[in-house]
C-alpha cells in the first residue's frame, strides 16, 4: 500500500489465470449488455421508422453476445452460476462495463457520438479475438464480427452525415463529441486482467489498438468535418466497478421483476 500524490493506491492483489479469465470475459459481456440495454431505449423514439428498427435490431445483438459471454462466463466459474444470475443479480459494484456506455442515450447526435467511439473500438478488438487462443471466445468473436463491422459502419455513416449536413446538425454533432469526450480515454486502460490474458494469448490489451481506433475516428472526423477535443482528462472506474449514477437506474429497471419474482419461470 502507498500514497501518492495525495491519493490512496492499493496494489492489486494478484489472480490466477481462471480467474482474469473469468473477469476479462464478464467486462466483454458488460458492456455488450449495458450498451444493448441503453439503445433499447431508442424503440419508437428513432427518428426514422427505418433507423429506429436498425438501432432496435442493434441492441438485440449487443443483447445477444451478452448472453453468449455470460455462458461462457458461467461455464469458467463452475458452481451453478448462471447467465440470468450475472446479469440480474449482480449490483452495480460488480459491473465492469465502460462507463460510456451507460450514459444517457440524450438526442439522436448523442448516442452516435458513443456509438463511433465504442464501435470503433470494439471493431479492431473482436478482429483480434477471432484469433483468440481459447476456442470459446474465438467462436463468440468470429460470430459477432459480422455484426460489428456492421454497427461501426453505420454509426461512423450517420457522424458524417450529420457533421458534414446542416449548420445545425454540425454544431450538435460537435457539441455531442465535446460532452462524451471525457467518458473515451477510459477503454485505453489497461490493468492486470488485460495484461494476463495478452500474455497467454487469450485477449487483447485495448491500449495496442489505440493507434489503428485514432486513425479510423481522425478519418471519419474528417470526412464528417468535425474536430476532436484536445483535453486528455478522461473519467475512469468502470472496470473497478465504480460507476456514474446512471447505471444504477438501468439495473433497477433492468433487473426489478427477476429480483422480485426470484423463483418465476418463462
Amino acid at each position: 500500500m502507498s500514497f501518492k500524490g495525495g491519493w490512496l493506491n492499493i496494489t492489486e492483489q494478484k489472480i490466477s489465470e481462471k480467474e482474469a479469465l473469468l473477469q476479462y470475459v464478464l467486462r466483454l459481456a458488460d458492456d455488450a449488455l449495458i450498451l444493448g440495454q441503453r439503445l433499447s431505449e431508442w424503440c419508437s423514439k428513432g427518428p426514422v421508422l427505418e433507423q429506429d428498427i436498425a438501432m432496435s435490431n442493434m441492441a438485440l445483438d449487443h443483447i445477444g453476445r451478452a448472453r453468449l459471454l455470460y455462458q461462457m462466463a458461467a461455464e469458467i466459474k463452475g458452481d451453478g452460476t448462471t447467465e440470468d444470475d450475472f446479469a440480474y443479480k449482480r449490483d452495480t459494484n460488480e459491473f465492469k462495463n465502460f462507463l460510456l456506455l451507460e450514459q444517457p442515450n440524450g438526442h439522436w447526435g448523442d448516442t452516435i457520438a458513443k456509438l463511433v467511439f465504442y464501435d470503433t473500438l470494439n471493431y479492431f478488438l473482436f478482429e483480434k479475438l477471432t484469433e483468440s487462443a481459447n476456442e470459446n471466445l474465438a467462436g463468440i468473436a468470429q460470430k459477432a464480427i459480422k455484426e460489428i463491422t456492421y454497427h461501426a459502419q453505420w454509426s461512423a455513416e450517420w457522424m458524417i452525415r450529420l457533421g458534414d449536413g446542416t449548420e445545425e446538425s454540425k454544431q450538435k454533432m460537435q457539441k455531442s463529441i465535446d460532452d462524451i469526450w471525457m467518458w473515451v480515454g477510459e477503454m485505453f486502460e489497461t490493468d492486470q486482467v488485460e495484461e494476463m490474458m495478452a500474455v497467454a494469448s487469450i485477449g487483447y490489451k485495448t491500449a495496442d489498438l489505440k493507434d489503428a481506433w485514432q486513425s479510423k475516428i481522425n478519418q471519419v472526423m474528417e470526412m464528417a468535418t468535425l474536430t476532436l477535443p484536445t483535453d486528455t482528462w478522461a473519467q475512469t472506474g468502470g472496470r473497478k466497478g465504480v460507476h456514474s449514477e446512471h447505471l444504477g437506474y438501468i439495473l433497477a429497471e433492468m433487473q426489478f421483476l427477476p429480483r422480485a419474482y426470484p423463483d418465476a419461470k418463462w
